[in-house]
């Protein structure tokens, strides 16, 4: 595997950090800036909506630049939001601070896949998907502790520091490693990308990722209140679940990048059906411990994970362009909000195992969705052919 995937993968894992940096600093943000802790958490949205909406447009900006300086321009991007929240002195500073970060690592995401595609062979694009997304499990797993606890210890300014000094070495290295790559984007290869995106298959093929993301999100969003509330856990014992949950999305990442070029949708269709069974088993079990474990660690290997085989789908349909990778981050980062928001409502009127049979019922859309291409790939039948 090319050493520019593992620092591409560095990026990734800094801009992961930087947007769940928040959830782990919400009082202290809080007190600092003078807000509620409601305030604090719209925080996460803007981030999200800002991936959302703002990633794609940035991207499109990217598409005159070759791919290097355009990775460049977007660590800049990067860099300076993170800059304005750690002397943000007021909520509106920012709030502006996470939309511009938000927008940036969205960005980033996209042509950093596209880089990836660019450099290395058809039928290793999976497995090196796999590699740069380990940026995005390991952010989750490590990236999330550490900036809390720099929060906690030196205030939570020195967080957002941190992340600003992570990025200027992310940015290093990908001076010296990444090579001078041909522009991917000339004006026709622009209309081209934009007639993909517009393209109604491709649309479907996206919202398998947003019904992916959203089933295992609407666990993962609520997994502590779940697992203390409902299962009987103590606080102290719930970040080793996280911890070792984190750790499954890294095994099932390394496993999934194995299947993705050559079987990525049955890899998803597998993926799909054990995702829905675990979150079905954690609803109907979320009162005894071990089956409530095991149910986590289940999502942890079979949910974020089938990012790999996600992406080659993708890929596969639109192409593997800066715009087409930028877009479908946004179909993620919806079901991302999907899952967490829908979840929040439910657990009003039906209790905190309703996200988890949100979350299955998420996964069996998913299902559903890739029911054309799995039937367009199957095997004919002899006697039709004998017809």
């Amino acid at each position: 595997m090319p050493r520019v995937v593992h620092l591409l993968a560095l990026g990734i894992f800094t801009m992961v950090t930087s947007e769940f940096v928040v959830a782990g600093l919400m009082p202290q943000m809080a007190a600092g800036l003078h807000v509620t802790i409601p305030e604090i958490g719209y925080l996460i949205t803007a981030f999200a909506a800002a991936m959302a909406v703002g990633g794609p447009l940035l991207a499109v900006l990217m598409l005159r630049f070759r791919p290097k300086p355009a990775l460049m321009t977007l660590f800049a991007v990067f860099l300076a939001g993170n800059g304005l929240a750690a002397t943000a002195t007021d909520y509106g500073v920012m709030l502006t601070a996470r939309v511009v970060t938000g927008a940036a690592a969205q960005a980033f995401f996209g042509v950093a896949l596209s880089v990836t595609s660019a450099l290395v062979a058809e039928d290793l694009r999976g497995r090196a998907t796999a590699a740069v997304m380990n940026g995005l499990m390991l952010g989750t797993l490590l990236g999330l502790p550490v900036a809390t606890f720099l929060g906690e210890h030196l205030g939570w300014r020195a967080a957002f520091w941190g992340i600003a000094v992570l990025t200027v070495v992310a940015a290093a290295g990908t001076v010296a490693g990444v090579p001078r790559l041909d522009r991917v984007s000339g004006d026709t290869t622009v209309r081209a990308e934009l007639r993909a995106v517009a393209r109604p298959r491709l649309w479907l093929v996206l919202s398998t990722s947003t019904c992916v993301i959203g089933a295992t999100f609407a666990a993962f969003s609520y997994a502590n209140p779940i697992l203390t509330e409902v299962t009987g856990f103590t606080t102290t014992t719930v970040p080793l679940l996280l911890i070792a949950y984190g750790a499954a999305t890294v095994v099932g990442n390394h496993v999934v990048g194995r299947f993705a070029d050559r079987h990525a949708l049955p890899t998803l269709a597998t993926g799909l059906a054990l995702n829905a069974l675990f979150l079905t088993a954690f609803a109907l079990f979320a009162g005894e411990k071990a089956p409530a474990v095991a149910s986590l660690l289940g999502i942890g290997l079979v949910g974020v994970t089938m990012n790999p085989a996600l992406v080659t789908r993708v890929q596969r349909r639109g192409g593997t362009g800066a715009l087409v990778n930028t877009v479908h981050g946004s179909f993620i980062t919806l079901g991302i909000i999907v899952g967490s928001w829908l979840g929040g409502l439910l657990i009003t009127d039906h209790g905190l195992r309703a996200p988890l049979w949100l979350g299955a019922a998420l996964a069996v859309f998913g299902l559903v969705s890739l029911l054309p291409d799995l039937r367009r790939t199957s095997p004919v039948p002899r006697h039709a052919t004998s017809r």
